[in-house]
């Protein structure tokens, strides 16, 4: 799912690799433990299926200032300092006086490939992780397709409440107090998420979900 977290960030701005981790973390939460480990192996694949292309652009950081030369009542010795100073300068300095970075850009395979990639329907799709990057993009998707998004997570959980409530019952006796509390929160947890997907799914079926994303975009 790494692919379709950086192809979703990447369709609403061109971003290199640092800012791109960053936004991970700044968006996704929890799914931002991509590594820069995981994530250029990840670009990589993407540059190479057309998904996306890459060019130097300049980066966000200052170019380190100039140390201050030392005056030292010589004037051949601040002569040579300055010399001195100016030749790594030369060598080092670009035009800009800036360092390059990688900018990824999507390309219109990519915008394909997030599309496919977001409306897909797999057994992982009811992972938690999984469910919450689709909903961060859920706004690219068509009303049907976030709906059934919606409809399909929650009955998920209500099936996973359904299977625990009966293994818990199984059991109840032999568990401590701790353990009784901790299956309690987690039941407790499931249903405010199931209460809370009731509340998307009857939104997003009047249509208030999608009318107030829109209004958010454009007043950004």
């Amino acid at each position: 799912m790494l692919e379709l977290a950086i192809l979703g960030l990447l369709k609403e701005q061109s971003l290199h690799g640092y800012e791109l981790k960053k936004r991970l973390g700044d968006t996704l939460g929890p799914f931002s433990g991509a590594s820069f480990g995981s994530l250029y192996p990840a670009l990589r694949r993407l540059e190479l299926a057309g998904a996306i292309t890459s060019a130097d652009g300049p980066s966000t950081a200052p170019a380190p200032a100039a140390a201050a030369i030392p005056m030292t009542g010589s004037l051949g010795a601040e002569r040579a300092a300055f010399r001195s100073r100016r030749r790594p300068a030369a060598t080092t300095s670009t035009a800009s006086g800036s360092r390059k970075r990688k900018v990824y850009r999507i390309t219109e395979r990519g915008e394909q490939l997030f599309e496919e990639l977001l409306a897909a329907e797999s057994a992982s799709s009811d992972d938690d992780r999984t469910f919450s990057l689709k909903l961060a993009f859920a706004r690219h998707l068509p009303p049907a397709a976030r709906l059934g998004l919606l409809e399909r997570r929650r009955a998920h959980l209500v099936e996973r409440l359904a299977q625990a409530r009966a293994g818990v019952r199984a059991r109840w006796d032999r568990l401590d107090a701790y353990t009784r509390s901790l299956v309690e929160h987690s039941r407790e947890a499931t249903e405010r998420d199931i209460s809370w997907l009731d509340q998307l799914i009857e939104a997003e079926k009047t249509g208030r979900l999608s009318s107030a994303a829109s209004k958010e975009g454009t007043s950004l």
